[in-house]
C-alpha cells in the first residue's frame, strides 16, 4: 500500500527537486515553469502536497520550498521564532538569485510571508496572503488547534472534511505518522508560546507590494471577521472570499482558489525580475 505522501507527490510531476543548504540546513526546493517568479510558503501541515501549483507553471516560475523541519527539509533546532524562518527563506532567495518575487503565503506561510514583506518591501513585486496567521487580534481570536481533538481538526481545517479524503492515510501508515509528528513539534516550537506577533500591526504599513488577501468564509480557525484589520492595516490591499470554504481554500477548491491567485497576478501592477533558472545539482 503506497503512503498518502507517494500520492500527493505525483502532483509535483514535472517539478524539478533540489537540495540546498542554507546555513547548515538541508532546503528542499521544487520548481518548475519560466518567468517572474512565484514563491509559494505553506501552513503547518503538508500532507495535502502542491497539487494547485501546476495551474501557476503555466505563467510563472514556480518555487516550492518546504520550511525547515516541515516536509522534505531537514530538523535545525535553532530554527525557533518566525524570525529565524524569515532570515532563513531571505538566504535561500539570495542563494537562488531571486532579487524580486511573487509571493503567496497560506496560514502559517501568511505569517512569515508578511513579516519578509515588512522586512525588504521592495522585494515583493505582488503579495497573497491565504488565510494569515500572525496578527494577535483580541476581538476576534484565532482558534489554537493545539486544544481540539484531533477527531475534529478537519472540520476546522476544511468546510467539507470530505475533500481531505484523498490526503488520509489508508491503514497504518508510518510515514505519514512521522511527517505529522515532526510537523506538529516543528509548528509547536513557533507557536505555542507565541500563537502571533503582538507588534505585527504596528509594522505592516511597511508592505508596499499590491496584497490579496484570500480567505475562505467559513474559515474557523482564522475567522473571516480578521479580514477586516488586514485590510486597515496594509497600505494596498483588497480582500477575496471564497463561499463554503474553511481555512485551506488551495486544498479545499484548489482550480479556484489557484486562478484566483493568477488572475490578481496578471491584473495588478507590478513585475517581478523573471527568475533565472536554477542551476544547483538537483537530487
Amino acid at each position: 500500500m503506497a503512503s498518502v505522501l507517494d500520492r500527493t507527490k505525483t502532483a509535483l510531476d514535472g517539478f524539478e527537486r533540489q537540495e540546498i543548504e542554507i546555513n547548515g540546513i538541508k532546503t528542499v526546493v521544487y520548481s518548475a515553469g519560466s518567468g517572474e517568479p512565484l514563491v509559494y510558503l505553506h501552513g503547518s501541515g503538508t500532507f495535502a502536497g502542491f497539487g494547485f501549483a501546476q495551474q501557476w507553471v503555466k505563467t510563472h516560475r514556480v518555487i516550492l520550498p518546504y520550511h525547515p523541519g516541515f516536509g522534505e527539509s531537514a530538523d535545525d533546532a535553532r530554527i525557533e521564532s518566525i524570525n529565524d524562518h524569515v532570515l532563513h527563506y531571505l538566504d535561500l532567495f539570495d542563494a537562488l538569485g531571486l532579487d524580486q518575487i511573487n509571493l503567496v503565503g497560506s496560514s502559517l506561510g501568511g505569517w512569515i510571508a508578511s513579516e519578509i514583506a515588512i522586512v525588504q518591501p521592495a522585494r515583493i513585486a505582488r503579495l497573497v496572503l491565504i488565510s494569515p496567521g500572525g496578527l494577535v487580534i483580541k476581538d476576534v481570536p484565532s482558534t489554537d488547534l493545539f486544544t481540539v481533538a484531533p477527531k475534529d481538526v478537519p472540520a476546522y481545517l476544511v468546510a467539507d472534511p470530505a475533500v481531505l479524503a484523498p490526503f488520509m492515510p489508508e491503514g497504518h501508515d508510518l510515514e505519514f505518522m512521522t511527517l505529522r509528528y515532526r510537523e506538529t513539534i516543528s509548528s509547536a516550537r513557533l507557536v505555542w508560546e507565541r500563537p502571533g506577533n503582538p507588534r505585527l500591526d504596528q509594522w505592516l504599513h511597511r508592505i508596499s507590494a499590491s496584497t490579496l488577501l484570500l480567505w475562505g468564509e467559513g474559515d474557523r480557525i482564522k475567522p473571516l471577521a480578521q479580514a477586516d484589520t488586514w485590510l486597515k492595516l496594509l497600505p494596498n490591499a483588497r480582500l477575496e472570499v471564497m463561499k463554503d470554504v474553511g481555512h485551506l481554500p488551495l486544498d479545499e477548491r484548489p482550480t479556484a482558489a489557484a486562478g484566483i491567485i493568477a488572475n490578481f497576478l496578471k491584473e495588478t501592477s507590478g513585475a517581478a525580475t523573471p527568475a533565472a533558472r536554477i542551476t544547483k545539482k538537483a537530487s
